[in-house]
């Protein structure tokens, strides 16, 4: 089993920067592929990025290229995202979500489906 805590949401002015982090508790962290998907109100389920277990190669959804950074430490459990130059429509609960191969960071963007998931934490970005 696998628990995982975000934090770091809140409420940040639009041009704002936030950084959201992810810790995981249970069984060996770096079989894990990681990422972050986003959900605002009336809309579906959004890919945000996601990470290789070695942390060598990402992958970003397209409306966060160039402003988001994945990142991870496998020592410390931890995933993390830092947001840059956030926009009005970033507005959304953000999820951390691990997933096991075959499953990997390429192909985690198109799963409906995941191993796990955190909570979710609030991030709203006002104009």
């Amino acid at each position: 089993q696998v628990q995982l805590v975000e934090s770091g949401g809140g409420l940040v002015q639009a041009g704002g920067s936030l950084g959201l982090s992810c810790a995981a508790s249970g069984r060996i962290f770096s079989d894990y592929a990681m990422g972050w998907f986003r959900q605002a109100p009336g809309k579906d389920r959004e890919f945000v990025a996601a990470i290789t277990w070695s942390g060598g190669r990402t992958y970003y959804g397209d409306s966060v290229k160039g402003r988001f950074t994945i990142f991870r430490d496998n020592a410390k459990k931890t995933v993390s995202l830092q947001m840059n130059s956030l926009k009005p429509e970033d507005t959304a609960v953000y999820y951390c979500v691990a997933d096991l191969p075959p499953i990997t960071a390429a192909t985690m963007k198109w799963q409906k489906e995941h191993d796990y998931w955190g909570q979710g934490t609030q991030v709203t970005v006002s104009s």
